[in-house]
């Protein structure tokens, strides 16, 4: 077999057909390749109204996100359907196989030559264009050779993704259970004391100020505004902040401090309304106008507070109270947060539920933990297996032989 070395000008060809808003939107995601864009949930980024700019994607193109493509974030696609203005769409020429360049684009050294290529200042601003893309050179066996390897590789990474699907299913079924202890724990108390608005422990309610800040984290000794990143699932995140510019005097009002419960007014809608005690901050982190600081009177405690927001009953409210002109933002009045119903039981109650739920958040975290290490030990050993068969340094009949 003769390897034969060979520029992607040779093998790709830029193509950009519009006018198609009638096909569906697709994404090229790092780890799953071309897909519809409406087929995940996490895709937050908005599709405009305005699709005549988007890009035709045929079976067998090649699909590149220019800003991201130094992740890994470019796939032969297996679907029709259009992407952003701002990717890159080839035709792929019939000499070479289109599953075999789809492994190979992806693998390790490859991903490691378009984040030497791609330009900007800062990783967030990086782009791959066309004319940096097309000088990569590339080694490609004979078609034949490209055609088992591609199979290969098919058959392997779909036993992968199985794998992972299956752990991530135990990680789903873990936070089921969680939930499920919790909203049963809060029925009861619900129950027995019965539920007042949250407004009868409320004392003051305030939110900070956004002034325009450097969209990087602040060091220690400096000032920095939160984002509503800073509060999630019941837990404060220091480092989610941005500086605040030396020439802006901070509103030292509104430096957050120990034992704070915050309250997120502006999020996306699965994570507005998210609560957190804030426990030994660092100096000098203030509040943004997207979170809440809430005093409350010695009736409720706070961490108490902090799982009923949690809860499905409260979560429910959220979503439905929520405003905003997207999905990727939602934004809740405080006086909708007022009527959360809270279950009207004694201090040593609110207390009991704390220390049970944070008991088995606890032990599920060690679980899920040992989860997402199996998920990262499967990426890797992906990426792995993609680029020793594409390099040639694994034969895929011999190890086709060995793996069934």
């Amino acid at each position: 077999m003769t390897d034969a070395r060979v520029p992607l000008r040779y093998m790709l060809r830029p193509r950009e057909i519009v006018e198609r808003p009638y096909l569906p939107v697709l994404s090229v995601y790092r780890d799953h390749g071309v897909i519809p864009k409406n087929s995940r949930t996490d895709n937050f980024n908005k599709t405009p109204p305005d699709l005549s700019r988007y890009q035709e994607v045929r079976p067998g193109d090649l699909a590149v996100n220019k800003m991201k493509a130094w992740q890994g974030s470019l796939a032969v696609s297996h679907h029709h359907g259009i992407v952003s203005p701002d990717y890159l769409v080839c035709s792929v020429s019939s000499s070479v196989d289109p599953q075999y360049l789809h492994y190979l684009l992806r693998s390790s050294p490859l991903i490691s030559e378009y984040r030497r290529r791609s330009k900007g200042i800062r990783p967030a601003q990086w782009r791959l264009y066309w004319e940096d893309l097309a000088e990569v050179s590339v080694t490609l066996p004979c078609v034949e050779e490209q055609r088992r390897i591609g199979d290969f590789l098919d058959a392997e990474t779909s036993r992968m993704d199985r794998m992972a699907v299956l752990q991530q299913a135990v990680g789903s079924k873990l936070t089921e259970r969680e939930n499920a202890l919790l909203d049963g724990e809060i029925d009861r108390l619900a129950d027995a004391y019965g539920f007042v608005p949250f407004r009868r422990f409320i004392q003051q309610v305030e939110q900070g100020t956004s002034p325009q800040c450097h969209n990087v984290e602040a060091a220690d000794g400096e000032w920095g505004v939160l984002k509503v990143s800073a509060v999630k699932d019941g837990t404060f995140q220091p480092t989610e902040n941005k500086l605040l510019p030396a020439d802006v005097p901070p509103s030292r009002q509104y430096e957050v401090k120990d034992g704070d419960l915050l309250i997120t007014r502006a999020n996306t809608p699965i994570l507005v309304g998210a609560a957190t005690v804030v426990r030994q901050p660092r100096r000098r982190l203030l509040l943004c106008d997207k979170i809440f600081r809430i005093d409350v009177s010695s009736e409720l405690n706070k961490e108490f507070l902090v799982h009923i927001a949690r809860g499905t009953r409260v979560r429910a409210l959220c979503a439905a109270a929520s405003h905003g002109t997207s999905q990727s933002m939602a934004n809740l009045k405080v006086d909708e947060i007022k009527k959360w119903p809270i279950p009207s039981a004694p201090v040593s109650e609110q207390r009991r539920l704390v220390d049970l739920v944070d008991e088995r958040r606890a032990q599920t975290s060690k679980l899920r933990a040992a989860i997402d290490a199996q998920l990262v030990l499967l990426t890797e050993r992906r990426q792995a297996l993609i680029t020793a068969a594409v390099t040639g340094q694994m034969d895929v009949t011999t190890a086709r032989r060995v793996t069934a």
